[in-house]
């Protein structure tokens, strides 16, 4: 329960360092430029047009390096966010808490809200509702996927036990 309690404070630490920055002390666009020089899929990324806080975010309407960060930046709100729910998760089944699932995606929400909430006091840094969304997309899968693995390994786990045992059975018979 430790392990799990101290990987959730390190988890809400990282999100508040990074939700702290400005966006210019984020940025990796002059690392994209660098590294992606060539552009590569920029024929697929071409194609493909987010719809974000009353705009659309493209290659076109941005540029394909600035395009590609933004798909960085809201990847790692959803995977960050996803696996801060599996944690909770994780710590609220320790806790044998009915409704672990409901209550881990409901934390990850809760944070996710605060967490924007506070950016508007960054500066450069605006508090937008969609990230909230794309973060509980993010605990909603990750959280769902993780009950889905703990179920299977459950069930694996007591159908080796059940054979084990039937094995067991059959050469006290067998004898």
């Amino acid at each position: 329960m430790k392990k799990y309690f101290s990987l959730v404070v390190v988890c809400l630490f990282i999100v508040f360092v990074f939700s702290n920055m400005s966006y210019q002390q984020q940025t990796i666009i002059p690392q994209l430029k660098q590294w992606l020089a060539d552009e590569p899929f920029y024929n697929v990324l071409s194609k493909i047009e987010v719809p974000y806080w009353g705009t659309t975010i493209s290659v076109e309407t941005r540029g394909y390096h600035y395009f590609v960060e933004f798909l960085i930046r809201k990847g790692f709100h959803f995977v960050g966010f996803g696996m801060l729910a599996v944690l909770f998760y994780l710590l609220y089944r320790k806790f044998k808490l009915n409704f672990a699932v409901l209550l881990s995606i409901g934390t990850t929400f809760i944070i996710a809200n605060l967490d924007e909430y506070r950016q508007t006091f960054v500066p450069g840094r605006t508090g937008v509702f969609n990230d909230v969304l794309l973060d509980t997309a993010g605990a909603v899968t990750f959280v769902f996927l993780s009950k889905i693995l703990l179920v299977l390994r459950d069930y694996v786990r007591k159908k080796n036990s059940n054979s084990i045992s039937d094995a067991g059975t059959k050469t006290k018979f067998n004898n």
